[in-house]
């Protein structure tokens, strides 16, 4: 199977060529000295006012983004072809790729009338109960206590060493292949910025379920549906203005956006809403 990202790629170029995808207005970078979880992403908007997140903590990409100054060196350009960056191995580069990518994706989605569902919450599609192992790729905090709570067994694969840990029901490490035996797994959208996203669901091809979530999943899913994932949980902003103003004064943004799920048994697909869209 191809590389994800060059899947997603070619959906997105199927979008250019039954709609203008409007150009690069700005990109909104937080404060180098801002801590907490909203202070890890950047934002892209297009002209109309579609808005693509991604991750900026990877590497040293903050940084060599503020050195770069791309707010300045991007406006105007074209949306696709800085969505091709997501192609690359350059860690600052692929994360603006990526806002491009999520950026044109939501003007798609808009485009074609299609809201997603806002109601499910992809985190209780999960469903964790006795006798469930599950596994969870990144550390989401306010989620550990709610599964062990279940009577479930939890690996939690973490790079950041903070967070390895043990207790009664709970296991912290790096080692990947700690989940082949999981039946559940939830996953961080960063997977598919660090190109990760095969390997994972290769070792967790016993897995009966398979979710990702986080401010990043604003892509059009289909290729990841393809590959066996069951759900995206994404973001998208409701508030533009004042969203984009929080982040770039370092400020909780949370409320400005909505999260939404896709799942794979109900998501019309991507065919049929391109098919919305009047050439």
């Amino acid at each position: 199977m191809k590389p994800v990202a060059e899947d997603i790629l070619a959906i997105l170029a199927r979008i250019a060529q039954r709609m203008a995808i409007p150009p690069v207005r700005r990109l909104l970078l937080p404060p180098l000295d801002t801590s907490g979880k909203d202070a890890e992403f950047c934002a892209l908007q297009l002209a109309n006012g579609s808005i693509g997140l991604s991750y900026v903590l990877l590497g040293d990409t903050l940084n060599k983004l503020r050195g770069t100054q791309p707010q300045t060196l991007l406006v105007g350009m074209d949306a696709l072809t800085l969505a091709h960056w997501f192609g690359e191995n350059d860690e600052a580069r692929r994360a603006v790729g990526l806002a491009a990518v999520n950026a044109i994706s939501q003007c798609f989605f808009q485009r074609a009338g299609y809201l997603p569902d806002a109601a499910t919450d992809s985190i209780g599609l999960l469903a964790p109960t006795s006798g469930d192992h599950i596994g969870m790729i990144g550390y989401f905090a306010p989620l550990i206590d709610r599964i062990l709570a279940s009577g479930a067994r939890l690996t939690v694969v973490e790079l950041n060493p903070k967070w390895l840990q043990a207790r009664e029901g709970l296991c912290v490490t790096m080692d990947l292949t700690e989940l082949g035996t999981c039946n559940k797994v939830v996953s961080t959208s960063t997977v598919l910025l660090n190109d990760t996203l095969d390997a994972v669901l290769g070792t967790c091809r016993r897995a009966d379920y398979f979710g990702i979530i986080g401010p990043t999943a604003g892509w059009v899913p289909d290729p990841l549906f393809a590959r066996g994932v069951n759900t995206v949980g994404g973001t998208r902003v409701v508030d533009t203005e004042t969203f984009c103003a929080a982040l770039t004064a370092g400020e909780a943004w949370g409320r400005y956006t909505e999260k939404y799920c896709l799942r794979a048994e109900t998501y019309p697909g991507f065919d049929a809403l391109l098919r919305r869209i009047s050439p």
